[in-house]
């Protein structure tokens, strides 16, 4: 009776790329830039921090910034006035990925003309010929 091969068991994907948790949490689409801002600015209403942003929609930055309030990045303080007034900070916990984002900002000064030169070689003369 032939054995059949057994298949590997699946891997954890956390085991397998240590940073994919970190890069889940840090790196969507508009987590970066709303802690940036947050860092860069300090505490900034709902509005002041759509227009630090740029082009986020309400309502995806109200669900960007609930998500950063549950993982601890962003604090949210209701003040009972009228009309009432909401602002969002960074708590310290989103202030310790600042050298982590000053580190990614002087990554891109030197590389990115690298990267970008690499793109255009990528793209030149072979441009019409398929890639595999």
């Amino acid at each position: 009776m032939a054995r059949t091969p057994r298949t590997p068991d699946p891997v954890d994907p956390d085991q397998a790329c240590p940073i994919a948790p970190v890069v889940d949490i840090v790196f969507s689409r508009w987590t970066t830039p709303t802690l940036w801002a947050l860092n860069e600015y300090g505490r900034l209403r709902f509005v002041e921090l759509q227009r630090r942003i740029g082009t986020i929609s309400p309502k995806v930055l109200t669900q960007r910034l609930r998500q950063l309030e549950r993982d601890g990045l962003v604090r949210r303080t209701y003040h009972a006035e009228v009309p009432p007034r909401v602002e969002y900070e960074i708590t310290d916990l989103g202030r310790s990925l600042a050298p982590l984002f000053a580190s990614l900002s002087h990554w891109g000064a030197d590389h990115l003309p690298e990267v970008e030169r690499a793109r255009r070689e990528y793209d030149g003369d072979d441009a019409a010929l398929p890639r595999p």
